[in-house]
């Protein structure tokens, strides 16, 4: 049997299958399924900045009166799902099972939430994924303004909480590679890569906004295949691939290209918490065929750092796609 166990975010976690953060683990039962299932951590569901800031509201401190408001976060937002059962589900998880908890934040600013970051520590999980959503809308921010927000909000949350700290990130950024240093000097050890936002489509018959896609699909890991390629060994962080894995093909596939560790989420929904017991039976058959003992022996095996060939990631391989013009032997 090949040793499948990595570290991440300063955790020993059995093997790389982390449960991403979604409904799937949003209470006691769907944490126990996931541990059940030989996941080596999960990321609880996470914990809406709006939500936090209902709670200050209702006890008179930050309320704005606009009953839209309050009404968008009661029924959108589901504040049952509130800051204090979150704090308390951390500590039946951590009371009742042995799997590694990993708390979830998505934010929009470094104010709120902060206190909550500190009582999380204190309901004993073992690290804290900042989920940024900050969709870059505004034509009159530069991309310099919108990494700026990142940083003052990953800024705040490094001085406030001693958790081992992930950022899980979005696509849209100018320079990914200058960025992701950036982020990395700021205390953080993890990039999560990539966050799947809500997706978007229109109803023509009745002209209305309705969502799409809820479920990933394999064709949507490429993105984060390429980044963590080109990434590993170029920054001084973990990384930790998301979106699009719903096989041992996929993990293993992230694994070479240089991932700590992979998230997944849609596959589960899919094809239920078994599937996690099948990719890592298939992972450690793999590994066996291949004669590797552990995952760092093909970790970042096929990343831009191993190759001597760069135009694997680069621009050339896109003229090959278009033109079908391949280098004459």
């Amino acid at each position: 049997m090949a040793d499948l166990s990595t570290n991440y975010l300063g955790l020993k976690l059995k093997n790389p299958i982390i449960i991403a953060s979604s409904t799937l683990v949003q209470n006691l039962q769907g944490v126990r399924e996931a541990e059940q299932a030989g996941a080596g951590a999960v990321v609880i569901r996470s914990l809406f900045e709006e939500v936090i800031r209902e709670k200050e509201a209702k006890s008179g401190e930050l309320y704005s009166g606009h009953p839209e408001e309050y009404e968008y976060i009661m029924s959108e937002l589901n504040l049952e799902y509130g800051a204090n059962y979150y704090l308390e589900l951390i500590e039946n998880i951590k009371s009742q099972l042995t799997v590694p908890v990993i708390a979830s934040i998505n934010c929009t600013t470094p104010k709120l939430w902060i206190n909550y970051a500190k009582r999380i520590e204190m309901a004993g999980a073992d690290a804290l994924e900042l989920n940024l959503s900050l969709m870059p809308m505004d034509p009159g921010k530069s991309s310099l303004d919108i990494e700026q927000e990142f940083l003052n909000i990953i800024k705040v949350a490094r001085e406030n909480t001693k958790l081992p700290l992930a950022v899980k990130l979005g696509p849209y950024i100018t320079s990914l590679s200058r960025f992701a240093n950036q982020i990395c000097g700021s205390g953080v050890r993890s990039l999560v890569l990539f966050n799947r936002f809500y997706q978007f489509d229109i109803d023509v018959e009745k002209n209305e906004i309705i969502g799409a896609n809820w479920y990933s699909t394999p064709a949507e890991m490429s993105l984060s295949l390429r980044w963590i390629s080109i990434l590993y060994k170029h920054i001084n962080c973990e990384l930790c691939a998301t979106t699009g894995i719903h096989d041992s093909l996929g993990v293993i596939k992230q694994i070479l290209a240089g991932s700590t560790a992979v998230q997944l989420a849609s596959t589960i929904y899919l094809n239920g918490f078994s599937i996690v017991n099948t990719i890592l039976q298939e992972l450690n058959h793999w590994m066996d065929k291949n004669s590797y003992n552990q995952l760092d022996d093909f970790r970042g095996k096929l990343s831009l750092s191993q190759q001597k060939n760069p135009e694997h990631y680069e621009r050339l391989q896109y003229i090959k796609a278009l033109t079908g013009i391949e280098k004459r032997k």
